[in-house]
């Protein structure tokens, strides 16, 4: 597995949360057990909501946790690729305008099994204006194919076989301009010779449609795994979306060694929330030790305690 490329991506889009953290260390777990190469991509493609500041506490959190990295890669800084791969889903007649606004999709659109809403395919017919997509000043998506694509992660998780059906065409560049998270991660995967991805459950469902942009793309297939959740007392995911505790309050109440204790135990790595260092971790690290059930967490004030 030396030639085995892995990455974590968190967008830069608000601090680090308990998840964050969660999915990193395991991530990181898998790349080092594996001797593979594990590249931090910061997703700071969002102009409204990615922060400088947000994005220097990730990797300062990330290596205080005690989690190192072969490389950074900024996604900002791919605008080129990003765009070439725009060019090309153009080419195959894929790109379509989208005039459609959150509210009538909220009225037209059925509910996804993610909580989202299915893009009906309201636009679908509509063509490019005879500049190309880069004339056009209203919201991209990309007409995904048909073809049943009968996939399991790793874990042997079942994966939406049609996309399409499951969440519809994906936006592919928003109405700022900004090229959109399903395209920019499966040209950033490839650009940087990414093999392997282990992140959360709550982007299974998104691992189908970007199976399918890298098949229109002709673009390599990485292995995907997807692992728990942690989850607030009402079910939501603990993350920054939900005002979930972060981690510079963390580090007010912890240490690294005992936030890495606290969260071994909630993957199943420990019977105990004892300190431990990250590196302590990979000595019979396994994914078979490793829980496939959500955990609900909830934060004291003081300490994150493990409810379930």
């Amino acid at each position: 597995m030396g030639s085995a490329v892995s990455r974590f991506a968190p967008s830069t889009t608000g601090p680090a949360h308990p998840g964050t953290l969660l999915a990193a260390l395991l991530c990181w777990l898998d790349a080092r057990t594996l001797g593979a190469t594990l590249r931090l991509r910061l997703e700071d493609l969002d102009p409204e909501r990615s922060r400088l500041e947000w994005r220097e506490a990730m990797v300062r959190d990330l290596a205080w946790l005690g989690l190192d990295f072969d490389a950074v890669d900024l996604q900002t800084e791919a605008r080129e690729a990003h765009e070439s791969a725009l060019d090309r889903l153009a080419e195959l007649g894929r790109l379509y305008p989208c005039r459609c606004t959150r509210s009538a999709l909220r009225e037209r659109g059925l509910p996804t099994a993610e909580g989202g809403i299915r893009y009906p395919g309201t636009c679908r017919s509509r063509p490019l204006s005879d500049g190309g997509w880069r004339e056009t000043r209203e919201p991209l998506r990309v007409a995904l194919p048909t073809d049943p694509l009968p996939l399991r992660d790793e874990g042997g998780e079942p994966l939406d076989p049609d996309p399409g059906a499951a969440m519809g065409d994906p936006i592919v560049r928003r109405r700022d301009g900004s090229v959109a998270y399903q395209l920019a991660g499966v040209v950033d995967d490839a650009r940087t010779g990414v093999t392997r991805i282990v992140r959360g459950r709550d982007l299974a469902s998104s691992t189908a449609a970007q199976v399918a942009l890298q098949r229109l793309l002709d673009l390599p297939q990485p292995d995907y795994r997807h692992h728990l959740l942690l989850l607030e007392e009402r079910g939501e995911k603990l993350a920054k979306l939900h005002g979930a505790v972060d981690a510079a309050s963390l580090r007010q109440h912890y240490d690294a060694e005992a936030l890495c204790g606290v969260l071994s135990q909630a993957a199943g790595l420990r019977e105990r929330p004892n300190p431990v260092l990250p590196a302590a971790l990979l000595d019979g690290f396994d994914w078979e030790r490793v829980t496939r059930r959500d955990r609900v967490m909830r934060w004291t004030g003081e300490r994150l305690v493990l409810v379930d």
